[in-house]
């Protein structure tokens, strides 16, 4: 079926959709803001993602190994901004994530930094095997993410010993 579609539809197609994604993403972090954190909810967004790798049972999205190395590299690098930027507080004995003012640039940066990476590259490389580099990239950028987030909450809630 990609075959079909000319690959300069993909990208155009792709971008408009991370964009939409990277704005629900923004929309989504606020809102969540306002909630009390769970492991739960820390922990189901990577799980979640994992399902994506299905799409490498298809020939069209197998990466070669040295770029899975390159995108789980750019993925790690990303993932320290995001580490970096979340941290919780304890409010009315539950934990929240802290409001960070830095979140909303550092994922608009990331969003156009993937949209310009993604349209240099996509002269060079079969758009198939480029969606697979970034999903390979996005998933190398949550899960550390999720897990020291998931590790910080767990200190939080055993030294106020939160049930």
């Amino acid at each position: 079926m990609l075959a079909k579609i000319p690959s300069h539809y993909l990208i155009i197609g792709s971008t408009f959709l991370a964009i939409f994604m990277g704005m629900f993403v923004m929309f989504v972090r606020v809102r969540s803001q306002k909630k009390p954190v769970s492991a739960r909810k820390i922990l189901i967004p990577p799980i979640a993602m994992s399902t994506g790798a299905l799409m490498f049972i298809f020939e069209p999205f197998r990466v070669a190994p040295i770029r899975i190395l390159e995108a789980v590299i750019v993925g790690i690098i990303f993932s320290t901004v995001l580490i970096a930027t979340s941290k919780f507080e304890v409010r009315n004995n539950d934990i929240y994530l802290k409001r960070s003012k830095a979140f909303f640039f550092i994922l608009a940066g990331l969003l156009i930094i993937r949209i310009v990476a993604k349209s240099v590259m996509s002269s060079s490389i079969d758009v198939g095997e480029l969606g697979g580099m970034f999903w390979i990239l996005a998933f190398s950028m949550i899960w550390p993410w999720r897990m020291a987030m998931f590790i910080q909450y767990k200190k939080i809630k055993k030294s106020h010993s939160i049930a």
